[in-house]
């Protein structure tokens, strides 16, 4: 019977290569798994380039309804209304091709305390800002649209 000492102070067994790489691989999947389902959270959820947007934060604002080609003014309550609107808007990635679509076209240009203006277009499934096209998230861009039909119709326009 072969009996097998126990090893000496010191001695480390050495790994097979073969453990190794299967170590590696499983690490490089796990890091590649992780980075992908990032990747798919920023591409479906999108980000939202309004997020810390307050009615205090706007000076003016205006709505183009087109058709029918009708623009309004906004007061500070509907100017309250856009700025939750808009901080609740999701983008996911840039595509310019709005342009071949059609359907109504619900432009607001938003003018900031400091001066700065910027238009948004709703144009589901688009969202413009400043003549940048993005794809958005279905709900917030139609809850801007529904805003702007719905001042038109309370104003008689």
């Amino acid at each position: 019977m072969l009996v097998r000492e126990p090893p000496a102070a010191g001695w480390r067994q050495e790994e097979d290569p073969m453990n190794l790489q299967k170590r590696y691989l499983l690490m490089g999947g796990a890091v590649l798994t992780i980075l992908l389902t990032l990747a798919a959270g920023l591409l479906f959820w999108g980000r939202r380039p309004f997020r810390g947007l307050e009615a205090a934060d706007i000076a003016a604002a205006t709505v183009l309804v087109g058709p029918p080609d009708v623009t309004l003014e906004l007061d500070a309550g509907e100017i309250e209304t856009l700025a939750d609107l808009l901080a609740d808007v999701r983008i996911t990635r840039p595509d310019q091709s709005y342009s071949e679509y059609a359907g109504q076209t619900v432009l607001f240009t938003v003018t900031m305390a400091d001066g700065t203006a910027a238009n948004v277009t709703a144009y589901n499934p688009f969202l413009i800002i400043d003549g940048t096209g993005w794809r958005t998230a279905y709900a917030p861009c139609e809850a801007l649209n529904r805003f702007a039909n719905e001042l038109l119709r309370e104003r008689g326009g």
